[in-house]
């Protein structure tokens, strides 16, 4: 366990460190694999008229994404944790090996080899983004935690999404947990999407990271650095 103050990296995964959606991996999964097409199709039903919203600017980008993570564990309802276990290897070998961004995960190297704790936070699975960690050394993971019973998955999160605002949070919260102690001011946060600008808040050294358009507004107001640089 952790019991000193150590300085820290800070990762956002899709955008960031992938240019493929890992919740796309997921459903592709199913459909490759001919499975859950009526909960897939409950899950479109659910969260398109969202996007509608979002692009009417009806409802903010926060609003809109929070309910994708949570919901994906409706993919794995009933599944065993080793039945499971072959989704989440499915999305690392399939979709996600080809797609990390070589520059952003030298930059997780770099951070590592310099001392720093590098931690993943993500809105995916734990046990997913735990299975992503390994492929690129990183040390620690924060995501959406998925409820199990009796050693099965319900369909339901076990906590809040680990996403927008909840990225602090819950990001703090299991530093808390693990007994480690973050020197927040000398820590540094990668991220691609307005919705994380939570997330780079909470650090001294914010890198906005492939940003989308909202993001890239903020970081040049605020002064952040942009990477790759324009």
């Amino acid at each position: 366990m952790w019991t000193f103050t150590t300085k820290a990296a800070f990762f956002d995964l899709d955008g960031t460190l992938t240019d493929a959606h890992v919740w796309h991996g997921i459903m592709d999964y199913f459909a490759f694999h001919n499975k859950r097409r009526w909960t897939h199709r409950a899950y479109m039903a659910y969260h398109f008229p969202l996007y509608i919203f979002r692009r009417m600017g009806i409802i903010s980008d926060g609003t809109f994404r929070k309910p994708w993570p949570a919901h994906l564990g409706w993919y794995v309802r009933g599944y065993t944790l080793e039945e499971a276990e072959h989704v989440w290897n499915w999305v690392a070998d399939t979709h996600v090996r080809n797609n990390w961004r070589q520059d952003t995960c030298q930059i997780l190297k770099q951070h590592r080899e310099d001392g720093y704790l590098t931690v993943l936070v993500s809105g995916t699975p734990v046990p997913l983004l735990q299975r992503l960690a390994k492929d690129i050394a990183a040390d620690q993971v924060v995501g959406t935690d998925l409820e199990v019973h009796e050693g099965r998955y319900t369909g339901r999160s076990s906590g809040p999404a680990c996403i927008a605002d909840n990225k602090v949070t819950l990001t703090q919260a299991y530093m808390e947990r693990k007994g480690i102690e973050i020197d927040y001011g000398g820590s540094y946060a990668y991220a691609d999407s307005i919705s994380d600008s939570y997330m780079l808040e909470m650090v001294a050294n914010p890198i906005a990271t492939y940003p989308d358009e909202g993001l890239r507004r903020i970081a040049l107001e605020r002064h952040w650095q942009i990477f790759p640089s324009e």
